[in-house]
């Protein structure tokens, strides 16, 4: 057993090692959102089916030798194919710039495409080795079980994904990272190698297959009888229902911190886990435990929900990890206790990779199309609970005394399908007047103090945070809200840069630049000789902000000169340098939040050196950094040493907190934020700079959120500067 297990063990860790490499170099090219990661999925799902296709086609069509042949032929193409791209790209992974989208249109597909082209044949060769070699073990072992090795493979995956986040994020750039990998995936073929050398030697001489005799806890058919239509099925809708709760676990997580590494493997290590226990042994999986903690992690999951995006995030992921980890568990301890014999071991595999990849294109195609919010989160806990309740009228030996509680869990488990199928077709809050749901996410328009002329205001949501309210009053229409108030961090820059001119006698008119529109508050700070250029990605957010339905009209009634930049900002940006046309702002704000998540690309480095090519001689970068869950402080702080600039943070915090806002704002000039607008300002103004290097930096290369999950642990690298003199 040991050159499969090692060998098993190396796929799987490879197999998952390279998902969150590649979705990190897919992710600033394609809007930086949770959706991203779900198109991967997709991806990998297909790929992980097609392997499992041509593993069962193998063993199940060719001799013994002839299967050799055939895998060995493939693993050496397979490795050339590498070493040609190592060559020609300079990387064995990562795409080459050929794939950089030109706008927003097919944004799914051409990902689907450049994963296909760059990852696409060393993942498949990966994917069919978990069934193939567990074959090739069956055969030459006729006497030991296969399964064990499933949940090695498992543990593999685990591995690679738990050791990404924390160990290989933060330290090892994405370029040698592509490398490593590759370096791997040759040890792999080499162990596969010796493992088909095996087979050989033993294919001659081989004794007539047996089959395994089932465990007689839970037979799982008849020994050598053909699995029939029925329990295909099963196995479809179980490893759908669980591929779909894990995709739809992720969107929810990965909405309101930051689209990356951390948050995509956490749901995917529990997905493996339960795969892990379920396959370990029968025993882990006890109907009554799960279907209890699944309604316990339902009842956290709606608690979680009530008290909002705020709520601590240890707190969302305790609740949504809990309810993957109790919905997966039954789904794949109800399709370990239906497995067939060891016969039709690559038929199983084949069709439980089809019932995910069936769950993949649910949440990734289906879902977006069928559904304007993200309600297959709660349809497939539903389902979740649906399938708990219908075992409870299963009463397998040993669980006689548990007859009681069952009956209570029938209870519970059926209001929670109800419950969960009615959050899915209606939205309780009556004031939503539009929701719309695409490729960046969801929006919705509320409408609030209706019957209160001065108090009665729309407001867009974009996932579960507020991106910008404005009144219809004649007295507040125009006036900036949200977190563009004249006293956040934009307001004073813009005033501050406004006064500068008229004091040395310049010509008024400011050229300011926002990446992010919103519902285009930012407009209403500028003045008839202004021009603002918005930079936003989608689609919804600029139809809205131009009058669509009448909820918005910052853009109709600014006296400035607007122009809208439709696409991803940094490439825009990059695209315009590239044509010679830097735009020399006087303040260039990025506020770029896709519902609570941080676009981490467009604040990396190489991001700001872009930003910082596109200001004028005095311009001022102005970093919004408002977030429930990470402080931003030390990355700006660590542009502002890298790039020369001083930094000024100000927050405005009124009483009711519903504008409260933190930007950070870059500088060439020293003395701009110690002018009058700023010392007069009522928001808290603070000049700080970094004591020493920066402990935390963000690159294109490498970069990771968990050291900023931490509020407040910058202070005691951090020095706050004294107002000089004269302004004291």
């Amino acid at each position: 057993m040991p050159r499969y297990a090692l060998t098993l063990f190396a796929s799987a860790f490879l197999l998952f090692g390279v998902q969150p490499l590649v979705g990190k170099f897919a992710l600033p090219w394609f809007g930086g959102t949770p959706a991203v990661w779900t198109a991967c999925m997709l991806f990998f799902q297909a790929a992980l089916l097609a392997g499992y296709a041509y593993a069962h086609g193998v063993a199940t069509r060719l001799a013994p030798r002839s299967q050799v042949r055939l895998h060995l032929g493939l693993l050496g193409l397979t490795v050339g194919v590498l070493a040609v791209r190592a060559l020609w790209v300079g990387s064995p992974v990562a795409p080459g710039p050929e794939w950089r989208p030109e706008g927003v249109e097919g944004l799914t597909g051409r990902l689907l495409a450049m994963l296909a082209v760059t990852i696409g044949l060393p993942f498949f060769v990966l994917s069919t080795s978990a069934p193939l070699l567990q074959s090739w073990f069956a055969r030459a072992r006729p006497g030991a079980s296969p399964y064990r090795l499933y949940a090695l493979s498992n543990a593999g995956s685990l591995l690679a994904l738990l050791s990404y986040p924390f160990l290989v994020e933060p330290y090892v750039p994405r370029g040698v990272q592509g490398w490593g990998w590759a370096a791997g995936f040759v040890l792999f073929v080499v162990g596969c190698a010796v493992c088909a050398w095996d087979l050989w030697k033993r294919a001659a001489a081989s004794a007539p297959e047996r089959t395994e005799s089932p465990e007689p806890a839970s037979p799982p058919v008849e020994e050598g009888a053909r699995p029939g239509l029925g329990r295909t099925l099963a196995w479809l809708g179980l490893s759908a229902c669980a591929s779909v709760l894990l995709l739809a676990t992720t969107n929810q997580l990965s909405q309101d911190v930051a689209a990356g590494p951390f948050l995509w493997v956490l749901p995917l290590a529990i997905y493996l886990l339960t795969f892990i226990l379920a396959f370990e042994r029968e025993a882990l999986y006890s109907r009554a435990f799960f279907s209890l903690l699944l309604i316990a992690s339902v009842a956290g999951v709606t608690r979680v929900v009530l008290l909002g995006p705020h709520t601590p995030l240890g707190l969302q992921i305790l609740a949504y990890g809990a309810a993957l980890l109790a919905g997966c568990m039954v789904c794949h301890g109800e399709l370990y206790r239906l497995r067939p014999a060891p016969r039709f071991l690559s038929a199983f595999y084949l069709w439980v990779s089809v019932g995910g990849v069936l769950g993949g294109l649910i949440v990734t195609i289906v879902a977006p199309r069928l559904f304007v919010t993200y309600a297959e989160y709660p349809l497939a806990l539903a389902a979740c609970c649906l399938i708990a309740l219908v075992t409870m009228f299963v009463r397998p030996p040993g669980e006689e005394r548990l007859a009681r509680l069952r009956r209570s869990l029938r209870m519970f488990l059926l209001a929670f399908v109800i419950v969960g199928l009615g959050v899915a077709v209606a939205d309780f809050r009556f004031e939503v007047r539009l929701t719309a749901r695409n490729f960046f996410g969801v929006v919705q328009v509320l409408e609030q103090g209706r019957g209160k002329p001065d108090e009665h205001r729309f407001t867009l949501k974009h996932g579960a945070i507020a991106h910008g309210v404005q009144y219809t009053g004649d007295t507040k229409r125009r006036l900036p809200m949200s977190y563009f108030t004249l006293e956040s961090g934009l307001g004073l820059a813009i005033a501050e840069h406004r006064r500068l001119r008229e004091a040395v006698g310049l010509a008024p008119g400011l050229r300011i630049g926002v990446l992010g529109l919103g519902v285009g508050s930012s407009a209403a700070l500028a003045r008839a000789e202004d021009s603002v250029r918005f930079y936003e990605i989608n689609p919804k957010i600029i139809s809205l902000a131009r009058g669509e339905g009448g909820y918005f009209s910052y853009l109709a009634d600014t006296p400035a000169r607007v122009e809208i930049i439709e696409g991803d900002a940094r490439i825009s940006l990059e695209r315009e340098l590239e044509r010679g046309e830097a735009q020399g702002f006087d303040v260039l704000a990025v506020d770029t939040f896709s519902s609570d998540s941080i676009p981490v690309h467009l604040l990396t480095d190489e991001a700001v050196s872009v930003y910082r090519r596109h200001l004028g001689p005095h311009g001022v970068l102005a970093l919004h950094i408002s977030n429930a869950h990470l402080d931003l402080v030390p990355i700006a702080l660590a542009h502002a040493r890298k790039f020369g600039m001083h930094a000024t943070l100000v927050v405005y915090d009124p009483a009711d907190r519903t504008a409260r806002s933190v930007w950070m704002l870059l500088s060439p000039d020293a003395e701009f934020s110690w002018g009058p607008t700023f010392v007069n300002a009522t928001s808290k103004v603070r000049r700080l700079e970094l004591a020493g290097p920066p402990s935390i930096t963000w690159t294109d290369e490498r970069g990771s959120v968990l050291p900023l999950l931490q509020k407040g642990s910058w202070h005691g690298e951090v020095r706050e500067l004294i107002a000089p003199a004269a302004v004291r």
